[in-house]
């Protein structure tokens, strides 16, 4: 069924929206995705803050000539969705699930992440990035073991010296 003009102009101004307004977005190739795993993705992301809209490959390339992103803007193959957020991972980390769930149906293409064209290799990187109570109980790791291993060479010369 083909979109009216005032829905291809809705359309655009949400498109637009986005891009002006939002410090992540990531293109996903979705497709043949059944509609059970398509609410499910939709949940998720709600759940987690981050929007989720299937919008034409031509109104996206609208948008994103009217936007002010900069770098090599990725290529769109396949039907496109649009997820993104303020939080600057969160997009990302949350389409890399589902498209390691669903291999043959959902992949990152690529996204704007803080101003700027990112291209399928970056934004999976962004994706792996942990959560950030991880990152904090790396630090405090890598705190920690310089001062676990002085601990260790002490106690072990202490132990030399009464035995």
């Amino acid at each position: 069924m083909a979109i009216t003009k005032d829905r291809k102009k809705e359309l655009l101004d949400k498109a637009q929206d986005i891009f002006a307004s939002s410090q992540s977005v990531v293109f996903a190739q979705v497709k043949a995705l059944g509609a059970n795993d398509t609410n499910a993705m939709r949940s998720a992301m709600n759940e987690s803050g981050v929007g989720y809209n299937v919008i034409k490959k031509t109104l996206i390339g609208k948008a994103l000539d009217d936007s002010t992103i900069t770098g090599d803007r990725p290529e769109f193959e396949g039907e496109l969705a649009v997820a993104y957020a303020d939080d600057l991972i969160a997009p990302a980390r949350l389409v890399q699930e589902f498209a390691k769930k669903h291999k043959k149906n959902v992949a990152i293409m690529g996204g704007v992440f803080d101003g700027e064209f990112m291209d399928k290799a970056a934004m999976t990187e962004i994706a792996n990035i942990p959560d950030v109570p991880v990152l904090r109980g790396m630090f405090v790791n890598v705190i920690n073991s310089p001062i676990q291993g002085m601990v260790i060479a002490l106690n072990a010369i202490a132990e030399k010296k009464t035995a």
